[in-house]
């Protein structure tokens, strides 16, 4: 975990996620940003179309993050260390 992030934010970030994506995508979606919830009305009803962004959205998100992460920020912390 990275110690140099500010501890007292997380809830706040997490909230302005959560209201962007209301905002942003609530009439197209329903405002289901849970793969696990979206997977049961899908399976139910058998409503397969644009289903695929809930699975490879957050994984294609993270890789990216982790992509970015490296190349911005872990460098900065090795050059720290030497």
């Amino acid at each position: 975990m990275d110690k140099k992030g500010p501890k007292n934010v997380y809830g706040f970030a997490i909230g302005l996620t959560v209201c962007f994506d209301i905002l942003c995508a609530g009439a197209i979606t329903g405002v289901s940003m849970n793969p696990a919830r979206s997977f049961g009305p899908a399976l139910v009803g058998g409503h397969w179309v644009d289903h695929s962004a809930y699975w490879l959205g957050p994984l294609l998100g993270a890789l990216v993050a982790v992509f970015v992460y490296d190349a911005c920020l872990a460098s900065k912390e090795k050059e720290g260390e030497k």
